[in-house]
């Protein structure tokens, strides 16, 4: 979303019941379900509270730095980071991932982005995290493109590979703008990490029909590789719990929602 959009977006945000249950699931799980009613009630005023006072995609993250320092203190005993004292600032770079939890690793990084006066990403996210509308606001007043993962046929694949070529050029040399990308579709479940040479190829067509040769156009690009390491991965029981089931029955087949939650 652009800031004009902000205020709007968030206004309609938190009216939304699906947005508010969830908040009540996750932060009063514990709480009896006939208090439910009362609780929507009080979340959506202190929600609307909270989100009268921003107008713009940056007053929006800065609300949500706050969220990641208490995430922090509350979680972990110690977040570093090198590497970053090489960046500059008004400099677009595209950060290259491995993957291991869409939520958290865009998050680390913009984290880290932040610390270090420097803009925060533009996140890549497939198609497939946007079946619940609250989620696809919320992913989009973060900064979040669409990579669309479910195109039918190369021609239509190759029409998506296309545009998100284009749009991810034109952020980081038009607009300066940071980008965040996994290096390969979906989060790695056995910690073996490499790049998908197809990723490699969608990089370089909407720069190849510019006569551009492979080496400027990866330079245009100003690659930063991103290798995220978490002692206890975030999502160990998911990844465990389908590896399990791939080994012992032959396949899984994901829940409907089951990326979203």
């Amino acid at each position: 979303y652009n800031d004009d959009e902000v205020a709007e977006v968030l206004q309609n945000l938190v009216t939304t019941p699906d947005f508010i249950n969830t908040i009540i699931g996750f932060r009063f799980a514990k709480w009896p379900k006939w208090m439910h009613g009362p609780l929507a009630i009080v979340v959506k005023l202190a929600l609307k509270r909270q989100v009268a006072k921003i107008s713009n995609v940056h007053e929006f993250q800065m609300r949500v730095a706050e969220y990641m320092e208490r995430m922090i203190k509350t979680t972990t005993t110690n977040v570093e980071y090198r590497g970053i004292e090489k960046l500059q600032k008004g400099v677009g770079y595209l950060f290259l991932s491995n993957h291991r939890d869409i939520a958290m690793d865009p998050a680390f990084v913009n984290y880290g982005l932040y610390l270090a006066g420097l803009d925060t990403v533009r996140i890549a996210i497939g198609d497939n995290l946007l079946r619940r509308p609250f989620v696809s606001d919320l992913m989009r007043l973060n900064k979040s493109f669409i990579v669309k993962r479910s195109a039918n046929g190369i021609r239509e694949m190759m029409a998506a590979f296309g545009q998100l070529s284009a749009y991810i050029t034109e952020s980081l040399t038009k607009d300066q703008c940071n980008i965040w990308i996994a290096q390969k579709e979906g989060r790695a479940k056995d910690g073996l990490d490499q790049t998908d040479p197809a990723i490699i190829k969608m990089f370089f067509m909407s720069q190849k029909k510019e006569k551009k040769s492979f080496a400027e156009a990866m330079a245009n690009l100003k690659v930063v590789p991103v290798s995220i390491s978490y002692e206890y991965d975030p999502c160990a029981f998911d990844k465990a719990n389908e590896l399990h089931q791939k080994s012992s029955t032959g396949s899984y087949e994901k829940a409907e929602f089951e990326d979203i939650d």
